[in-house]
């Protein structure tokens, strides 16, 4: 009986909150012009993660990052006609649906269709929210829908949404069980695999194929599993789907595809409309196996929290979480636009969701928050620190906790004496496995730069040097490590070293020479007054040294031995962060001028080798820059790059200046670099307080 109970409050709930949004939930709080090359749909994790790489969402079928199909269908009847406006054609004689916009925000993306007299508005509603971990961590996407006449009839509308079992699986060829189930108040069609391997497949390029994905709605929508022909077929010619009572479907391979279908009749519908939204979810069941003992995710609290649990609490929050998510976009949006302008504040809001989800969150087997990326389309190594780096100044801006969650494994890895060298371990393994380092080079200079420059930029955020503490004898082992080999590198390996890489690297040993500052200024937090000062003192003494080894002139070397070479000197910008003066301003401003005649159509290419370049580090030296206009210079050509290029895929971190092709890398979290000039404006404001 309370069962029974909890399930009418739940629907009555929703009801009332599905007839209370309104309109203005389908209006972006911010309208964008910005054509993302593939738009974000549903994202959560690195393996629940469907995109549109088309112009209109009708073009072709949705896809994982990796560019498998993932395929959602989606069809609005109207009076008799159906309209596809989701996914490829499906074999279902329908109309097209007219798109007549798309705009992409922080944590949702806005279509409208126009479908005979019909306006169609659509939602997909991710609740990455920084700071609410249950929401980030939940896999479970929103997609609303509004259904409005443009004439003053009415009209006899119906929506359809289906989802392939393929959702589910790595290969064409696994077996898949698809199933039907029922829980206060709500209809969960889930589907999987038979084998549930889990955590059995690692590497980059592989979707998961364990866990079950969900498409959910209430109990008065109509669903079904089945053959996606016999369900357009039957939604085409009736407006409903076929009757069936089969609540389990065992498919031999996925080229005989289930789907699941869903179905909500809207009835007649005039200009004041009718809005609805369905659920769609992934239970991994286990995330990642670390240090050899297998995690669930964050929002399971250790198992205490089911899915059904999780698609409950989503569906009764639904408004809620709607209109935190609108704030919370137009936060995004308009630090970034005062920080840096409206082009600016587009590009951070097509970013924002690619980052959140090349990370999986949970917390380990002593409550530690642990915040592991995948190096998506580069190795597919986990939790690598040369992608938490340029990642940082956005969890550096909105939540340090985050932040700490993907360093603090590192330190963790070394205190365990697990791994014994003077410096960090480029990675942890091979996503989802992290139990030690797979990469076969290490990145001495670069990994021990980056995790003292990120402890430091965590501590002056926080206001303490609580973090650092904890770890301060390794945090000293890699500084001395620095100071021995910083101020001329070996040939060593660097982050940059697309063209091969080069010994003397002066950019390498700027890193280096700020990472000893950092060092010195997390001292000086700690009161270790004589530490901190002879520290700073031997980064000053670096740092002189650097001016007279790489000077050329008009610009700084790539190589200190290389004369007419130039790369960008992106990691001088903690100098000017943090106001150290390590590096003398004329240094910056010889180089934002040097760079200025360097530049191609789509940006500024890394180094004077090849013509490509990395973005991330663009929006990095973009901020050496003194004034806006200076700023937008190296800003706009990455604009027109996302907007133009010919590359299909979510926003590739490494492409092409001259043609704005993407090369390789996509779908990366380093694109949470882009948010460095909020974090350079954030760290100013608080100086000034």
């Amino acid at each position: 009986m309370k069962r029974i109970y909890i399930a009418l409050l739940v629907f009555l709930s929703v009801i009332q909150h599905a007839f209370a949004v309104g309109e203005s939930m389908f209006t972006p709080v911010c309208e964008t012009n910005l054509r993302v090359p593939a738009v974000p749909l549903l994202l959560s994790d690195p393996y629940f993660s469907v995109w549109s790489a088309y112009d209109e969402l009708n073009d072709g079928p949705t896809t994982h990052w990796s560019g498998s199909e993932k395929p959602l269908s989606g069809l609005l009847r109207v009076d008799g006609t159906v309209y596809r406006f989701m996914g490829a054609g499906g074999g279902v004689a329908s109309e097209v649906a007219v798109q007549t916009s798309v705009d992409v925000l922080p944590t949702q993306t806005y279509y409208t269709f126009q479908c005979g007299k019909v306006k169609l508005e659509l939602v997909f509603t991710a609740p990455l929210l920084m700071d609410n971990l249950d929401m980030l961590s939940t896999p479970i996407n929103y997609i609303s829908y509004r259904v409005s006449a443009t004439d003053k009839k009415q009209h006899d509308v119906q929506i359809y949404f289906d989802m392939n079992s393929l959702m589910a699986s790595e290969s064409i060829h696994q077996p898949v069980v698809s199933r039907i189930a029922k829980r206060d108040g709500l209809v969960y069609l889930n589907t999987g695999t038979v084998d549930q391997p889990y955590l059995d497949r690692k590497g980059d390029f592989v979707r998961i194929d364990w866990g079950y994905a969900y498409l959910v709605s209430l109990m008065s929508h109509e669903y079904a599993l089945g053959n996606g022909a016999d369900m357009r077929k039957s939604f085409q010619e009736y407006g409903s789907l076929p009757r069936t009572s089969v609540a389990e479907i065992v498919s031999r391979d996925t080229l005989n595809a289930t789907v699941m279908a869903n179905v909500e009749g809207l009835g007649l519908i005039d200009h004041n409309g009718r809005t609805g939204f369905v659920m769609v979810g992934y239970d991994d069941i286990y995330s990642i196996e670390y240090m050899y003992r297998p995690y669930m995710a964050y929002w399971k609290h250790n198992g205490s929290v089911t899915i059904e649990d999780a698609f409950s609490s989503a569906c009764e929050n639904y408004e809620t979480t709607m209109r935190c998510c609108r704030d919370f976009d137009e936060m995004i949006y308009t630090d970034a636009e005062r920080a840096g302008g409206r082009k600016y504040a587009e590009i951070l809001s097509a970013a924002y969701r690619q980052v959140i989800a090349a990370h999986k969150l949970f917390t380990d087997n002593e409550g530690r928050l642990m915040f592991f990326s995948k190096e998506n389309a580069s190795n597919g190594c986990i939790n690598t620190v040369d992608l938490t780096y340029p990642s940082a100044p956005l969890f550096l801006v909105y939540n340090t906790e985050l932040m700490k969650g993907m360093m603090t494994s590192i330190f963790e890895y070394s205190a365990s004496g697990r791994w014994n060298k003077p410096f960090p371990a480029h990675d942890l393994g091979k996503y989802p496995i992290a139990n030690g380092q797979a990469y076969r080079g290490d990145m001495p200079l670069e990994e021990a730069g980056n995790m003292l420059i990120l402890s430091a930029a965590i501590a002056k955020i926080d206001g303490n040097a609580s973090y650092a503490a904890r770890y301060w004898n390794l945090l000293t082992i890699w500084t001395d490590y620095l100071v021995d080999n910083g101020q001329d590198p070996g040939n060593q390996l660097c982050t940059d070293d697309f063209a091969g890489h080069w010994a003397h690297n002066a950019n390498l040993s700027a890193k280096a020479i700020i990472g000893i500052a950092a060092y010195s200024e997390m001292a000086r937090m700690l009161g270790l007054d004589k530490i901190a000062e002879n520290y700073m003192t031997k980064a000053r003494d670096m740092a002189k040294k650097w001016e007279d080894m790489a000077d050329d002139g008009d610009h700084y070397r790539l190589a200190f031995d290389r004369p007419d070479t130039w790369s960008q000197k992106y990691n001088i910008i903690w100098d000017k962060l943090w106001g150290l003066n390590l590096f003398p301003d004329d240094v910056a401003n010889k180089e934002v001028a040097y760079y200025l005649s360097k530049q191609n159509k789509y940006g500024l290419p890394l180094d004077c080798r090849k013509t490509y370049t990395k973005s991330d580090w663009i929006m990095w030296v973009a901020c050496l820059a003194d004034d806006m206009e200076t700023f937008s210079k190296f800003v706009n050509p990455v604009y027109d790059f996302i907007n133009e290029t010919p590359t299909r895929w979510p926003i590739g971190d490494w492409h092409e200046t001259t043609d704005g092709t993407a090369i390789n890398f996509r779908a990366r979290s380093v694109i949470g670099g882009y948010w460095m000039k909020v974090l350079f404006d954030k760290c100013i404001e608080r100086s000034n307080r």
